[in-house]
């Protein structure tokens, strides 16, 4: 199985300066061995400003030269800051500007997946927000199914943690563009058929360590593979402290419930 490690999980390395952008290539390739990365815009978009600026072209063909020099696949582009919905209709606007400006970007760089939050605000919607979310969401989707990938929201803030919601959204954008980004296991309260509720739509995985510590992590991959999941894990975590060698414990772990999972599908 395509095993991964999501490029926030070094947040307290890139805040420090002690990595960049090709020192998260370097290091998943290297230190860990894998072949396949995720990406966080935060660690290449200018985020001094409030709505995320990318680079130019000229940069991101660069990231993509070293992608390709170290065989990398890009499993996920995670972007920040170009979430759906903001209550002010000019910063609306902004991030809808950023979210397309991303999905070139997501293109360029040769992503299979991308994730674009469907708000950052509180665990309520509006018929007006729903409305507009399904239709961007829509847009983005035949964006990214030109483009060769899909798009689609994490279980990651606000209303995006309720799965009833992210399955009536899924079922209303209808789309073979549009994919969830499963955070294993990341729900409000009461949720714990959640991630399944949300299976038929999954593009993209990220566990923690709360998740490779969860007695129940291994049943929930077994049922997504069962179910037909494809695609790639992924550790996300932001360790405190030592977090080299805290990623290595959790890749660690994933991969023996992975290797696990795999066994019991005979």
């Amino acid at each position: 199985m395509k095993a991964s490690i999501g490029a926030f999980s070094f947040y307290q390395l890139l805040s420090q300066g002690e990595m960049n952008i090709y020192g998260y290539l370097e290091t998943v390739k290297h230190r860990y061995r894998l072949d396949t990365v995720d990406l966080w815009n935060g660690f290449f978009a200018d985020r001094e400003v409030p709505v995320w600026q990318l680079p130019d072209d000229e940069e991101l063909l660069k990231i993509k030269r070293n992608l390709d020099e170290r065989q990398l696949t890009l499993a996920n582009l995670a972007v920040d800051r170009a979430h759906l919905w903001d209550a002010d209709p000019d910063v609306r606007n902004l991030l809808h500007l950023n979210a397309l400006a991303h999905l070139r970007a997501a293109k360029l760089l040769g992503a299979h997946t991308v994730r674009i939050d469907a708000n950052r605000g509180p665990g309520e919607v509006t018929e007006e927000q729903f409305d507009y979310t399904v239709r961007r969401y829509r847009e983005y989707a035949q964006i990214a199914a030109d483009y060769g990938f899909t798009v689609g929201p994490e279980n990651h803030t606000g209303i995006s943690l309720d799965p009833v919601w992210m399955k009536q959204l899924a079922e209303a954008v209808d789309h073979p563009g549009y994919g969830v980004l499963l955070h294993l296991n990341r729900w409000i309260e009461g949720s714990e058929q959640g991630d399944l509720l949300v299976a038929p739509w999954v593009t993209h995985t990220h566990m923690d360590k709360r998740t490779v510590l969860s007695d129940t992590t291994e049943l929930t991959v077994s049922k997504l593979l069962e179910m037909g999941y494809k695609g790639c894990w992924a550790i996300e975590y932001n360790a405190a402290s030592d977090p080299y060698t805290e990623i290595e414990w959790a890749l660690a772990a994933m991969k023996r419930i992975l290797a696990s999972a795999c066994r019991s599908q005979g």
